[in-house]
């Protein structure tokens, strides 16, 4: 049985296929069109996932829809009357949208895919996401927990799933959002909502949490993480342009930064703001989880949502909750909840029994030798292809070694917002100076950004502080921050962030054996089994798809070499572009056309 999952018209439009319980593709729309956190709907997707198995729609049992739009129509309107006549913009702007195309998704998914109606479901938007990561976790019985900006009504929800059911128990209910109430500091302290939520985190080590109290001044939150705010604060719920009110700025103390201004400046106000919101949440997320754990019995706890995302919070949930172990969907946003969609139909509507847990993320399309071969032929690409895996391997742990850094592209790309070794931008995690080349020469991005290790699993806890006894599977999907040992900080310089911790990877040997292989590479040569990961792309784009956009995102920075599969190519490749530079920023797919 095929069931297909969309989610799109809002943010990340995103097509999962689930085939007897099991995802075997999925991939965001943004991916394809390369149209950064692109809302629409998801053709590209959706025929990806279709050729991935070899199948027409017309195989498809059921196509089913993340969420309710008329639900989530009724609760603008509401919110839009209740708020006239301060939300008179965004009335006007949200009603043309609506009557546009949002309200009318049903003939949209109809009209695009040929289906006959009786295929087509719509799930509940926070029933989707806690089916994604219910659904695809090792749990026969687990709490479940939901939390991000806003559904169709619900912004967060505790249940208990078990088997091929989820009871959702209690829910909380817009405007009072943890991920809004998040986003609002966001806008606050200078960065772009539903963008810079990981730059918040990202500066909140360098600050000190001074502004809590001021925080709660605005909020109140319950024993069982439940969460109300002083709307008098906040204009999310009627402004178009602002997340809060000049009420926020009093309580505050200080003008809200320019978004304009130039982002990858420290200032201590905004650190500290930053470090106060990310304690507020921390503490929200730990109650929430506390009270789900000694109220339902389970000790095992699914957490799904934007807000899931934060893996500072995740990665303390272990030791200062009830919870044994957590489990996190890769893609834990609206865009999981596409798969969510679809697990939700199988499992929960149609009883299909569970599939064994998703272990990896590796969903996305690859590209085999012949394919890369041709691309770099046709465009007169010096290249050098190893034939044996070990030499390989050893070529690029050498590179390492030597301080170079490199876009190592290879198998399925991944499912989620992050790298995970198969679309990554690599280098030595050692080497004091790469956080500064690969965040000024390579990524262009702010300068406080931290980057990820990827560690060999069977060497983590050797590394990283993790909890014990705890399974650590969000760290496969790089979903927790941890501390690294304090005596392997000195021998981690470039992943170890500013408070001491790092978003670690782990890598295992059976869902990436590439990656693990030539990680184990490097471990042998340099007693350090851990590499810098990052995702392979640039500030605001997406991660690169095709062996042609990992050419250009290449040429477009200072990386020294590119690996394409078991193909090396070298910085001197890069000259083949002089002259087409910005039609190949564009066009990232037509190299060949435009240098033939």
């Amino acid at each position: 049985m095929y069931v297909l999952g969309l989610s799109f018209y809002y943010h990340d439009g995103s097509a999962a296929l689930v085939k007897d319980g099991t995802l075997v593709a999925a991939g965001e729309e943004e991916r394809f069109t390369r149209r950064k956190h692109d809302p629409g709907f998801p053709a590209k997707a959706i025929q990806f996932c279709l050729d991935h198995e070899g199948i027409t729609i017309d195989d498809v049992d059921y196509v089913v829809f993340y969420e309710k739009p008329f639900i989530k129509f009724e609760r603008l309107l509401i919110t839009a009357f209740q708020t006239f006549p301060k939300s008179l913009r965004v009335f006007r702007e949200s009603m043309l949208a609506w009557m546009q195309k949002k309200l009318w998704v049903k003939s949209h998914i109809l009209e695009a895919l040929k289906i006959p109606k009786s295929k087509l479901l719509f799930a509940d938007h926070h029933m989707s996401h806690a089916a994604a990561s219910f659904f695809s976790s090792p749990f026969e019985e687990a709490a479940v927990l939901t939390l991000d900006g806003a559904g169709e009504w619900t912004t967060s929800t505790m249940g208990v799933g078990r088997g091929t059911k989820i009871e959702i128990q209690k829910e909380m209910r817009f405007p009072h959002s943890v991920g809004l109430l998040y986003s609002a500091f966001t806008a606050y302290c200078g960065f772009e909502v539903n963008e810079g939520e990981y730059k918040l985190m990202g500066m909140a080590p360098y600050g000190e949490p001074k502004y809590v109290d001021r925080i709660k001044k605005m909020i109140k939150i319950g024993e069982d993480g439940s969460l109300w705010q002083d709307m008098k604060y906040f204009a999310y719920h009627w402004s178009a342009t602002t997340s809060f009110t000049p009420a926020f700025e009093e309580v505050m103390g200080q003008p809200a930064r320019d978004p304009a201004l130039d982002d990858k400046s420290l200032d201590p106000f905004y650190c500290d703001v930053a470090m106060s919101i990310q304690k507020v949440t921390e503490e929200i997320v730990i109650k929430m989880v506390d009270h789900l754990v000694k109220t339902t019995g389970c000790k095992n706890v699914c957490l799904a949502g934007g807000v899931a995302l934060n893996s500072v919070a995740n990665g303390k949930l272990v030791d200062a909750t009830g919870a044994e172990q957590i489990y996190i969907h890769p893609a834990a946003g609206d865009d999981g909840g596409a798969a969510g969609a679809a697990y939700w139909a199988t499992h929960h509507i149609l009883d299909v029994p569970r599939a064994p847990a998703l272990d990896h993320a590796y969903l996305g399309t690859e590209y085999s030798d012949a394919q890369i071969e041709e691309f770099l032929s046709t465009n007169h690409i010096a290249f050098q292809k190893y034939d044996d895996d070990a030499e390989f391997y050893d070529r690029v742990s050498d590179d390492l070694i030597a301080g170079k850094v490199g876009g190592w592209f290879r198998g399925r790309f991944e499912w989620g917002p992050r790298a995970l070794g198969s679309r990554s931008i690599i280098a030595d995690a050692s080497n004091a100076e790469m956080k500064e080349i690969v965040n000024a020469k390579i990524k262009f991005r702010e300068a406080f950004r931290p980057f990820a290790p990827s560690v060999l699993q069977e060497h983590a806890r050797e590394w990283f502080v993790l909890p014990e006894g705890d399974e650590c599977w969000p760290a496969r999907f790089m979903l927790y921050v941890v501390p690294v040992q304090p005596d392997k900080r000195d021998k981690l310089v470039a992943i170890t962030h500013v408070d001491g911790s790092g978003r670690l990877q782990t890598v295992y040997a059976d869902t990436n054996p590439g990656y693990h292989a030539m990680i184990s590479s490097f471990h042998s040569k340099t007693g350090i089994p851990v590499v810098l990961n990052t995702s392979f792309n640039l500030k605001g784009e997406p991660i690169v798809e095709t062996p042609a956009q990992a050419f250009n995102t290449f040429s477009r920075s200072e990386m020294d070499v590119l690996y394409l599969g078991n193909y090396v190519v070298t910085a001197d490749a890069k000259k083949i572009i002089d002259s087409t530079p910005f039609m190949l920023r564009h066009e990232g797919d037509r190299v060949a056309e435009m240098v033939s």
